[in-house]
């Protein structure tokens, strides 16, 4: 009875797997199609194997300018958000008292409101930002940048505040008496046991700002600084819909991190569940 239970477990997680697949599979597939082809039957495999549409979806997107500025924009955020979040998170845990209670419990009740919300508000402060006090905030990538670091602080705070606790303070306490200052104490001693709970926030923003396409939709307007995912909008016209150029388009998208979430992936459930636990 437990050895056919299991068997039918297996097969229904097979079964919601291959659901989840299923639109990487047509992304793929369609990307290969001419658009006779693609109309005609879209679960089917393509009569031929060709990447013109991938050079084709590579041209019209400017793919090698929207990948360095999506590259410029992920990396410089997530280093951002590692340094500031890892800082804050420590001096929290450390200084126990009201006041770092009440800052810590702020950051997490930001991750419950909805950025829809505050998209147009936060626009609109951007705007007097860059027209009163004259720092660039729209169609810039470092205002895209400084609204990155905002949105993804707090999570970032929440997951390594819950690993930090489990760092022994006697460590802290005896490099200090050996004469190592706190900005010392931190970046020699603490930051290198939060390796584990740093690579997963490192994948999980990765994954968001790679893929965002709002907030850079509202920032960014001009062609040469816009990110991947706001190139594919090349491929979705007022009344056509290039289909098999837009599979490819988004088959690119996805390719890199795809790529660094492979080599990633280990570390995720463990970060998560240390963070989230101790």
């Amino acid at each position: 009875m437990k050895r056919s239970s299991k068997w039918i477990f297996e097969i229904l997680l097979a079964v919601i797997a291959l659901a989840f697949l299923s639109p990487v599979y047509i992304m793929v597939v369609n990307s290969f199609k001419n658009r006779a082809e693609l109309y005609e039957n879209a679960l089917a495999l393509p009569s031929t194997l060709s990447f013109q549409y991938y050079s084709k979806a590579m041209e019209k997107m400017s793919y090698l300018t929207a990948f360095g500025n999506s590259l410029f924009v992920t990396v410089v955020s997530v280093v951002i958000v590692v340094v500031l979040a890892s800082m804050t998170a420590w001096m929290l845990v450390r200084t126990d008292n009201k006041l770092s209670k009440v800052i810590f419990l702020i950051l997490v009740s930001t991750m419950l409101i909805p950025f829809q919300t505050l998209m147009m508000p936060l626009m609109q402060v951007m705007d007097w930002i860059r027209s009163n006090l004259h720092i660039p905030m729209l169609n810039t990538h470092g205002g895209l940048i400084y609204m990155n670091v905002g949105f993804h602080a707090s999570m970032a705070v929440f997951l390594y505040h819950g690993f930090i606790k489990s760092v022994p303070i006697a460590l802290e306490e005896a490099a200090t008496l050996d004469g190592c200052s706190k900005f010392g104490v931190f970046w020699r001693i603490v930051f290198p046991m939060l390796k584990t709970i740093t690579i997963t926030i490192a994948i999980l923003d990765v994954i968001a700002i790679w893929n965002d396409y709002l907030l850079p939709s509202l920032t960014l307007s001009d062609k040469g600084l816009r990110t991947i995912p706001l190139s594919t909008f090349y491929f979705f016209g007022e009344f056509t819909i290039v289909w098999n150029l837009a599979m490819a388009g988004l088959t690119l998208t996805i390719i890199p991190v795809v790529i660094f979430y492979f080599f990633a992936q280990k570390y995720i459930i463990k970060g998560i569940a240390a963070g989230a636990v101790k």
